[in-house]
Formats: structure tokens, C-alpha cells, sequence
């Protein structure tokens, strides 16, 4: 049995992992959805990109986890990434899951071209809110899906786009699958894809969007499913 620990992307809480769950659970896994600080249903608490860090920290410390696969999608494969190397030897193995990753000293926002983003930021008060349904298109989403992201999603906390990230070693030393979503685009973030390209991280590809765990539920839980084989 592997422990999971999943975390959603921008806007998103451990709702997202409604279909995700069952199915890791069926295949025998302990598995624990996250929601950050500042979204749903702790959107009145204040956070940081470090406070998302201590979030995931927290959570395994809290139920003494062991033998941890850490899982970031999106956005939050930033501070999953952060504290993946905190937790020590608690951690079997971090998935990415199309997500961005950590680069010591540089925000989420620096890691691409972002200036639309930090306009929003500033003309909503320092949140970034939920994207419009139309921005889904061609992420192998049913309108059903996309209405609850949009619905159900949360303005995202600005700070943690912002802060910068801190990382002790490189991200070489973490075990690691990257999972790459393909109608969102085939090129891996830096420096992703070069731990892919020298064999130091594990590539998984999927033909689907950037929410998988709506549009391939039961296809990303044997991903999931399989990483912790590896581990």
C-alpha cells in the first residue's frame, strides 16, 4: 500500500480528486486530498507560496505518514516540489502531473510568460480569479466539467504565484514522474525536461488536457497506481 497526497492546481481544492480517489483507494492505496490555504473551503486564510509548502508538510507530519508519494497538478507542483525535499525520508516519490516545478529563487509566474497573469493580480486585488469556461476549450472536457471548475473553483492567493521558491538541493535528487498532458502542449518546464532527458526523472505522457483528473479520472489513478510501483 503507497499513501498518497494529492494536490490540485490553481483555483482548485481536494474536490478536484473526487474521481481520482476512489478509484487509488479501490487499488488499495491510503490516499489524502489537500486543500491549500486560501481556497474553498479555507479561502479566509491568508497565504504565501511558503505557506503552501508547510500546508503539504503539515499534512504528512499531522497523520504520520511514511513511504509518501507526494502529487502536484499544475500550479502546485511548485510548492510540492518544496516539500518533497522537507519531508525527508517519509517521501517514496513526487508525481508531477503537467504541472510547473520549482526553480530556487524564482516565483511560479517567473517561470513563463506571465505579464497577463500579473494584470489580473493587480486589477482583482491581488487574487487571480477562476478562468472564463471558453478558456477550456480543447482540454477534453465535458461542459459539465468545465461548469464545475468554474463554478466551484476558487480565486487563487497572488502571493503564492509570486514568492520565490527555496530548494536545499537539486531537484535531481527527488524521485520523480513527470506526467505530460499532450493537448496541453509537448514541451516539458525547465528544468523538467532536462531530469527527463538524462533519465533522471520518469516520463509519462497522456492524451488529454491540463485537468486530468476530470477528463481521464480512471487513466490518471493507474498512472498514479503504476508510479508507486517505482517508488
Amino acid at each position: 500500500m503507497t499513501r498518497f497526497v494529492v494536490v490540485a492546481g490553481a483555483w482548485l481544492a481536494a474536490w478536484a480528486w473526487d474521481e481520482v480517489v476512489p478509484e487509488l483507494r479501490e487499488a488499495g492505496h491510503e490516499v489524502h486530498a489537500l486543500t491549500l490555504s486560501g481556497l474553498a473551503e479555507r479561502q479566509d486564510v491568508p497565504a504565501g507560496q511558503q505557506t503552501h509548502v508547510q500546508d503539504i508538510v503539515d499534512e504528512v507530519e499531522r497523520l504520520d505518514l511514511r513511504d509518501v508519494v507526494l502529487v502536484g497538478h499544475s500550479y502546485a507542483g511548485v510548492p510540492v516540489g518544496q516539500a518533497a525535499e522537507l519531508i525527508g525520508d517519509r517521501l517514496a516519490r513526487v508525481v508531477f502531473v503537467d504541472s510547473n516545478v520549482p526553480v530556487d529563487g524564482k516565483s511560479f509566474l517567473d517561470s513563463f510568460p506571465s505579464d497577463h497573469i500579473r494584470k489580473s493580480l493587480a486589477e482583482n486585488g491581488g487574487v487571480w480569479p477562476p478562468l472564463d469556461p471558453a478558456d477550456y476549450a480543447g482540454q477534453d472536457l465535458t461542459d459539465e466539467q468545465i461548469a464545475r471548475i468554474v463554478t466551484d473553483g476558487t480565486p487563487h492567493p497572488g502571493a503564492t504565484l509570486t514568492e520565490p521558491a527555496v530548494l536545499a538541493r537539486p531537484l535531481a535528487d527527488l524521485p520523480a514522474t513527470y506526467v505530460k498532458c499532450l493537448l496541453d502542449g509537448d514541451e516539458l518546464p525547465a528544468p523538467a525536461d532536462e531530469l527527463v532527458g538524462s533519465g533522471r526523472w520518469e516520463l509519462v505522457r497522456m492524451e488529454t488536457g491540463h485537468w486530468p483528473m476530470f477528463s481521464r479520472p480512471r487513466e490518471l489513478a493507474r498512472v498514479l497506481d503504476e508510479s508507486a510501483t517505482r517508488s
